[in-house]
């Protein structure tokens, strides 16, 4: 059952998920919109076409978008499932889920150093900038949830905050405050970065695909909304309780996932793009957060010495 529900995630979520926010955006601004599924409809149709690749290139290139979407697929089979467990789940899973998203990030801004566009490395060097901001942070977070519990995988975290007082709500605002923000970011959205523009000095995330088409932009497009699915996941583990039935808390799940990509797509309908000056400011608050949840275990477990 659990593998089945992780298949289902896998192949439905990502393109749910872009499509809410995408249908959301459409509401505010007074338009029908696309279909739900339109993203699925667009992947299937980039399957179908062929690809120009560059001579510039080498086979890094031609290998990154593959080993993107597998690292993707690979980090969520670590993230449990709330009353069903994880498919994979070790002491110190937490530690390869990060670096599997970093291997992921890195082919990204290889492959576009590959093509040989200053354009691309441009965007490249702004994704790596954005990344070194968070990447710290997720650490702080996961290690704050570690040194709380004294385990170190992220089932036995979730089972043991699930199952405690009080005294973690702050803990599990924080986290899921801060995984929005790393939502964001790594998602490439409003207001860090926005996925419709064209303009070539605020380019961030697109600009560095724009020498892929075909099954390659496919994979890439479905990998983005594939982490954002994860680390929705991953922040509902935290709302929701333990000891729930499976049935109520795969229901649960769904609905929270959905919440995030209505939050997603009203951010993008109320507000627009953030400066290039001001998007770290605004990454650094999940370090901020992450840290304020470093100081709120701390003092707790000092209080029991």
């Amino acid at each position: 059952m659990l593998l089945v529900i992780q298949i289902c995630f896998l192949f439905i979520a990502p393109f749910l998920f872009l499509g809410i926010i995408n249908r959301v955006k459409a509401i505010w601004a007074g338009r029908k919109g696309s279909p739900l599924l339109q993203p699925l409809y667009d992947f299937i149709r980039l399957l179908k076409k062929g690809e120009v690749i560059s001579k510039t290139t080498s086979f890094v290139f031609q290998i990154a978008p593959t080993f993107n979407i597998a690292s993707v697929i690979f980090a969520f089979l670590l993230i449990p499932v709330p009353s069903l467990g994880a498919t994979l789940s070790f002491d110190g899973d937490f530690v390869l889920f990060t670096y599997i998203l970093g291997l992921s990030k890195f082919l990204t801004v290889v492959a576009a150093l590959d093509t040989g566009s200053s354009f691309e490395g441009m965007g490249a060097s702004r994704e790596v900038t954005f990344s070194t901001i968070v990447e710290p942070a997720f650490f702080i977070l996961i290690g704050t949830l570690a040194l709380l519990t004294g385990q170190t995988s992220f089932a036995s975290i979730f089972t043991l905050l699930n199952s405690s007082g009080g005294y973690t709500v702050l803990i599990e605002i924080l986290f899921t405050a801060s995984l929005f923000i790393m939502i964001l970011t790594e998602g490439s959205r409003v207001p860090v970065d926005d996925p419709n523009t064209h303009l070539e000095l605020t380019m961030i995330h697109e600009v560095m695909v724009l020498d892929n088409s075909g099954p390659d932009l496919a994979f890439i497009l479905y990998s983005s909304g594939m982490k954002m699915v994860l680390l929705s996941v991953l922040a509902a583990n935290l709302l929701i309780p333990g000891n729930i039935q499976p049935v109520l808390a795969i229901i649960l799940l769904v609905g929270i996932v959905v919440l995030f990509a209505l939050l997603i797509g009203l951010i993008e309908s109320l507000i627009a793009r953030a400066r290039m000056s001001h998007v770290p400011q605004f990454i650094f608050l999940m370090t901020a957060l992450s840290l304020i949840a470093f100081a709120v275990v701390i003092y707790y477990l000092r209080g029991r010495m």
